[in-house]
């Protein structure tokens, strides 16, 4: 069963497909392959972000987390249009236009720092996740379709991996530019008098590179995807849409939960490890632990895209999101190295979420692929409200007890890879 989507760009007929020889997608796949890459270095700079404007502007968690609601939040306005656009323009374009748009918000983080003002901050994160959800409703389907429907799942893991590679290294960097310049978490006073525009070049430097991935891959023949109709003359009509579909709308829910959890532990990392009773470190070391909790994410994407083709994806899910919900239970309820290790780990448990319930739940879609795409992305927005949430709880009953919200968000996982994902007629792996 193939994952088909709407394409304005007409190629061969339908059935060349079927007698044709097989086209190749390797060099395409390499170059979508590299946004994957950026789109996870640029949201993981958030981790970084947080607490370094959380210390400069003296700010409480929930006001710190409008970084994740005004980034994340991106995705909730912007997908459905973008989803749209993509329809409209293709793949390709739809990418270009994601990178300029991205392009434009790191670039307005120089006079975002040059006026020290925290809400133009949130506004050029906006506009940079504005581009971002673009080349997310863009490159998800496109991944997913490029090549045969039964790999699917194994493919996007492998882009995703190179995402984490991404989300990996930002923390790195992230630390040494930004995290090195803050004497200490507990210190508002001395924190405050850091000079914000520590911030301007890593941006502007992220801005050229995205100008420059975006010339590069306009010169780059990506080929077009014929729109599959058999399996939608069965099972759609023209009342149908995307929402209609029972494993889509519960994907879209477990997409949420997903983010939404991911983000909240990633973004939180720094403060709980400087926490007295787990760690105590200062900002910079806490900072270059987090690229070992996206690290971890990575090497389970590699190790999932083998996985994928032996066991079954739901299955697998399933089993990623039990083992996430029992590491953090454990650092909740430790102290010192087994706190900190045990919510280290809980990425490698993320690892394969996001593309196993992504085609999961696009899985029967048809001609509605694109917007359902679209909507999936909209479920980003996880990453915007779950950590709104944390930060409200940890400022009241602190960090602790605020993740106990991550493990309601896996279990929810848990039961879509073995109940929700479930499409009428299909038959359970």
């Amino acid at each position: 069963m193939a994952l088909p989507v709407t394409s304005t760009a007409a190629t061969a007929p339908a059935d060349a497909a079927l007698t044709g020889p097989a086209p190749r997608y390797t060099s395409a796949l390499s170059a979508v392959t590299t946004l994957f890459f950026l789109w996870g270095f640029i949201t993981c700079l958030n981790d970084i972000l947080i607490p370094y404007l959380k210390a400069i502007f003296q700010l409480s968690f929930a006001q710190a987390n409008l970084i994740n609601l005004c980034f994340f939040g991106a995705y909730f306005l912007m997908s459905i249009p973008a989803g749209r656009l993509v329809t409209r323009v293709g793949y390709k374009r739809g990418m270009l236009l994601g990178f300029v748009v991205a392009a434009i918000g790191a670039f307005l983080f120089y006079p975002a720092a040059e006026q020290r003002v925290y809400g133009l901050f949130l506004g050029a994160l906006f506009v940079l996740a504005s581009g971002i959800t673009l080349l997310q409703v863009a490159a998800n389907p496109y991944v997913a379709i490029l090549g045969p429907p039964q790999s699917a799942s194994a493919r996007l893991t492998l882009t995703q991996a190179f995402n984490s590679l991404g989300t990996t290294l930002a923390p790195l960097l992230g630390s040494a530019f930004l995290l090195s310049r803050l004497p200490t978490l507990n210190n508002a006073s001395t924190a405050a008098s850091i000079d914000v525009r520590a911030v301007q070049l890593p941006y502007l430097a992220i801005g050229g590179v995205l100008l420059l991935i975006s010339l590069l891959l306009s010169r780059v023949n990506l080929p077009q995807i014929e729109p599959a109709t058999e399996e939608v003359a069965a099972v759609d009509s023209g009342s149908t849409r995307a929402w209609h579909y029972r494993n889509l709308v519960l994907g879209v829910v477990g997409i949420f939960t997903y983010v939404g959890a991911e983000v909240a532990i990633g973004s939180h990392i720094v403060n709980y490890l400087a926490l007295p009773d787990v760690m105590g470190l200062d900002p910079e070391s806490a900072g270059k632990r987090v690229t070992l909790y996206w690290g971890a994410a990575m090497v389970g994407r590699f190790a999932g895209a083998y996985l994928l083709n032996k066991f079954s994806p739901a299955k697998l899910l399933a089993f990623n999101a039990v083992g996430a919900a029992v590491l953090v239970l454990i650092s909740i309820s430790t102290t010192g190295a087994i706190a900190m290790w045990s919510l280290l780990a809980v990425g490698l448990m993320n690892s394969i979420m996001w593309p196993v319930i992504f085609p999961l739940a696009l899985a029967g879609l048809g001609r509605h692929t694109a917007e359902g795409s679209g909507l999936l992305c909209t479920a980003v927005v996880g990453g915007a409200l779950v950590p709104m949430l944390f930060g409200v709880v940890a400022d009241h009953s602190g960090l602790r007890l605020a993740l106990l919200l991550p493990v309601l968000c896996y279990l929810y996982i848990v039961w879509y890879g073995l109940r929700g994902s479930r499409r009428p007629g299909a038959v359970a792996a």
